[in-house]
């Protein structure tokens, strides 16, 4: 279960949004901002071992600004959590806290980041960069282009194959066709007569 709302109310009494506090736990450790973009970003963080967490809850505030992004995730194992909505150029604050059965732990360490401008993220790429999202449609172009070349080789394979029939009826029927022209040449040649005898005049 997810619980996320914002508050205006300022960010160093924060504690009283949570439940109560547990003594049993320990703020969460390594607290880190991974891949950064102009409108989202990933918190990561761990945990000591032993303790009995059961969910975590995260602030995200503006720098220099009162009001709080507030997420609370129960049920769950997971040591990350997704931010979004961000806005471009911006510095945030976070905080995290473990839960558990009993409370919350105290809150993490804060973690001060800024987000980057689109602009500066594609000029700070390299030339020779290549995402794995690049990567994956260049696989796909070539996946099409052969399929598109097997195609081709497939159609010109049965029109060489139906030329080459066709040709072999064609001189199977030639020397019937000379058979043919001969006997109608020399019906043409030798005139047959009725009665099988010369022809005379009269006298």
């Amino acid at each position: 279960m997810i619980i996320f709302y914002v508050t205006s109310a300022p960010f160093i009494p924060l504690c009283i949004l949570f439940l109560s506090s547990s003594d049993s736990l320990s703020a969460p450790l390594n607290v880190t901002i991974k891949a950064l973009e102009g409108n989202s970003a990933i918190v990561t963080w761990d945990i000591l071992e032993g303790d009995p967490v059961i969910g975590f809850a995260i602030t995200q505030q503006k720098k220099d600004v009162r009001m709080l992004r507030f997420i609370q995730e129960v049920n769950t194992t997971t040591r990350s959590c997704a931010l979004w909505d961000l806005e471009e150029d911006t510095e945030y604050i976070v905080h995290v806290q473990s839960i558990s059965m009993s409370g919350t732990s105290p809150l993490s360490e804060p973690v001060l980041f800024r987000t980057p401008k689109e602009s500066e993220k594609l000029a700070s790429k390299s030339p020779d960069e290549v995402t794995m999202e690049e990567v994956g449609q260049a696989a796909q172009l070539r996946a099409g282009e052969l399929i598109i070349i097997v195609v081709v080789l497939v159609m010109w394979a049965g029109v060489i194959a139906l030329f080459c029939r066709q040709y072999d009826i064609i001189k199977d029927n030639e020397p019937n066709n000379n058979k043919d022209k001969a006997k109608n040449s020399s019906e043409c040649s030798t005139p047959e007569h009725p009665t099988g005898g010369l022809l005379r005049s009269k006298v």
